[in-house]
């Protein structure tokens, strides 16, 4: 039973070095700092790039096993507030 998750973006050197945008890799740890899943973002390079903090994303989250438990979907949103009926969602 997990009673907390603690949620550690990896960081990548390549993006660091070119600051071109990388697929996010994340570490999510139970409370004693054990890494019980992985998740990565699936997006193209291009989405990456171009959209920005806005853009469209699937996030596969893996257990310690290698099986797949949660995929999050988010739909490429328009994020001004001028069009509060189209809020980012996942």
């Amino acid at each position: 039973q997990i009673d907390q998750v603690l949620i550690h973006q990896q960081l990548e050197l390549l993006e660091i070095v070119t600051g071109f945008e990388t697929k996010n890799k994340y570490e999510l740890k139970n409370s004693l700092g054990q890494r019980v899943y992985y998740a990565e973002e699936d997006t193209d390079f291009c989405t990456r790039n171009c959209c920005g903090p806005s853009r469209p994303f699937t996030i596969r989250i893996i257990d310690n096993l290698g099986r797949e438990v949660i995929t999050l979907q988010r739909p490429l949103r328009c994020s001004s507030c001028c069009c509060p009926c189209c809020l980012q969602e996942v």
